[in-house]
């Protein structure tokens, strides 16, 4: 299939102006201080100006070097050497208390170089960010720690992140030419099996689309994920990074998203965000989990209804 020389206007992004832009300004010139990262920046995220400008970001720890190479990523790949900056968690803190905000994802390059994945590193990260920010929500988008059911135990139990994240990617069939050789379908669904059942409330994930998949693939990807207990679901439009990178299938179009939208609140997940624009790292997943793990469990309740007029499905939200 050949693409449109141009992104089709759905996809464009317009540059930050006046306070948003400044706010933009402002926040990186602090990240930079502390030497920090962020994933909107080494991801290329499309939402960086808007969601900066309005004061949030994502911030991606344990460095800027992975040692996996996928093929939709603009990380950096290589060999870490087992480096770590142990000052590393009390500067994410220090950052993050500075800027008030009410909910940050803490997320991280896959450290297949150390013991325990980074787990631990991780988990003293949400700590002390919990100790200076008591108030603010934490959500963990982490890797699969190949697995191993400690170290995803190191992290829900010690570091008692709000919401558990880790992104399958892509469907089931596209996951040997898209992701690592290290990586897999099962080991990630499993992964967010192993957090849930060891205590995490809250569990999220999400699915790329425009590499090859087929509606009927997609749907299907997303439905093992609900059987899997997974809660938040983001689907976003794969953008090409590079001409390195994998390429662009095609453009799914805003209404194609909506319906996976609506098929994902049918299926059970308490909250989908599906968009050309919408990453895993979304400021309105964001903004709705905020608002649900601020919640406490009354009888007397009232339902907390979706876009579509409909009940939404809080039972292992609140």
């Amino acid at each position: 299939m050949t693409l449109p020389a141009r992104k089709p206007d759905w996809l464009r992004v317009r540059l930050p102006a006046g306070p948003q832009h400044e706010e933009f300004q402002g926040l990186r010139a602090r990240f930079r201080s502390r030497g920090l990262h962020t994933v909107c920046e080494e991801a290329r995220c499309p939402n960086i100006f808007e969601c900066w400008g309005q004061g949030t970001a994502t911030v991606m720890i344990l460095g800027e070097t992975c040692t996996r190479g996928c093929r939709f990523c603009s990380v950096n790949t290589g060999k870490p050497g087992g480096i770590v900056d142990a000052n590393e968690p009390e500067n994410t803190a220090l950052s993050l208390a500075e800027m008030g905000l009410a909910y940050v994802v803490l997320t991280m390059v896959d450290r297949d170089d150390l013991p325990d994945g980074g787990a631990s590193h991780v988990a003293q990260t949400v700590r002390r960010i919990k100790h200076l920010s008591p108030e603010l929500r934490v959500e963990t988008l982490v890797g699969d720690f190949l697995g191993r059911r400690e170290d995803i135990q190191t992290l829900v139990r010690d570091g008692r992140p709000d919401v558990y994240a880790h992104n399958v990617e892509v469907v089931p069939r596209l996951q040997r030419t898209i992701r690592d050789a290290r990586c897999s379908w099962d080991r990630s669904v499993d992964t967010l099996v192993a957090a849930k059942e060891l205590g995490s409330r809250v569990t999220k994930s999400s699915l790329m689309v425009g590499l090859g998949e087929t509606g009927e693939e997609l749907l299907e990807a997303m439905q093992l994920l609900r059987d899997a207990d997974v809660d938040v679901l983001t689907i976003g439009q794969y953008l090409r990074p590079t001409k390195r990178h994998a390429s662009v299938e095609r453009f799914v179009e805003p209404a194609e998203f909506a319906d996976y939208e609506r098929a994902g609140l049918d299926m059970g997940f308490s909250y989908v965000a599906s968009g050309p624009l919408v990453r895993s790292s979304y400021r309105a997943a964001e903004a709705f989990l905020s608002g649900v793990l601020a919640e406490e469990p009354r009888s007397d309740a009232q339902p907390v209804m979706d876009r579509y007029g409909r009940k939404r499905k809080l039972s292992v939200l609140t």
